[in-house]
């Protein structure tokens, strides 16, 4: 197969094991940066070029776009699905992981467990936001923060209300959500490949830290997890239309909730944590799925 890996960088670890894992099971790949991809609009012949060079067509299309160029990266991934390759994660289910708001909102549609999240635009709701979330202890998230950054602990009613109102007189996005105290800093990330979960993981903050993000200081270990946290990482997945996911739990007294469902997870620390080789179970996955021009969200939102 001809295989298309959009990474702004081949050398780091993620795209290196994927190529690492293409190329052991015999298939052609290029590394495409994907702000360096620019396409060609056109109802008779769609083209994606890349410096100066109109690219051939790939039966398979591996985004590694991080989020801060997700509107570029899906509208190129998008391109190449017009062209009938097969996307390892299509364009319209990266763009709903990534909107925090919106994912979580479908979750809840399909009665998936999630923490209890407020979201409002005045200050004169904060009151009842924080209410909302359960009180003080709350957590406080930046929309469009990524790996810990823009989440906030506030231990008190006063903090709270001061992170919030300060967030809003920025005309940030937030969301207000419950501190789960149970889960002592740690969370569970699942791996999910083509509907199985095939790897997890604890991650655990560091002494004084709430967020377990590794980019952080966060150590992680090898965990068995219950078949409800299976189904529950298998199912946010899936509303997500994400054929690979990491989804992150939280551990509390009424069972799994999802933290995030993340389009592209990173692969070294639940390979080192896990020893699974997650790379080739994911080429393998290509080769077992992709057909040309086949989708499963259909453009749909």
């Amino acid at each position: 197969m001809k295989i298309a890996i959009l990474s702004r960088n081949k050398n780091l670890y993620s795209t290196r094991r994927l190529i690492e894992a293409c190329e052991q099971r015999g298939h052609e790949t290029l590394v495409l940066d994907v702000l360096r991809t620019y396409i060609d609009i056109t109802s008779n012949k769609p083209e994606a070029r890349f410096k100066g060079e109109v690219l051939p067509y790939f039966d398979a299309v591996i985004p590694r776009i991080g989020a801060s160029v997700t509107f570029y990266g899906t509208a190129v991934l998008r391109q190449f699905e017009v062209m009938g390759s097969f996307p390892l994660n299509e364009s319209v289910a990266i763009s709903r992981s990534r909107d925090k708001l919106r994912s979580l909102q479908l979750l809840a549609r399909k009665n998936v467990g999630l923490p209890s999240t407020g979201f409002a635009n005045s200050p004169d709701d904060v009151q009842d936001l924080i209410k909302m979330a359960g009180g003080a202890p709350l957590v406080v998230k930046l929309l469009e923060g990524t790996q810990g950054v823009g989440v906030v602990l506030a231990e008190t009613k006063k903090a709270a209300e001061s992170v919030i109102e300060a967030f809003m007189g920025l005309k940030a996005n937030i969301l207000v959500q419950e501190y789960i105290k149970e889960s002592s800093g740690a969370d569970i990330r699942c791996l999910v490949v083509g509907g199985k979960v095939v790897a997890a993981m604890k991650r655990q903050a560091q002494p004084g830290e709430f967020r377990s993000n590794l980019h952080r200081g966060g150590s992680a270990i090898l965990t068995k997890i219950s078949p409800l946290e299976r189904a529950t990482a298998v199912k946010a997945a899936n509303v997500m239309g994400l054929n690979v996911a990491g989804v992150d739990l939280l551990r509390s007294e009424r069972g799994p909730l999802v933290m995030e469902v993340n389009s592209s997870p990173g692969l070294r620390g639940i390979e080192e944590a896990t020893g699974k080789d997650i790379a080739n179970l994911i080429i393998e996955f290509i080769e077992k799925t992709a057909k040309p021009h086949k989708t499963r969200t259909k453009g749909k939102g």
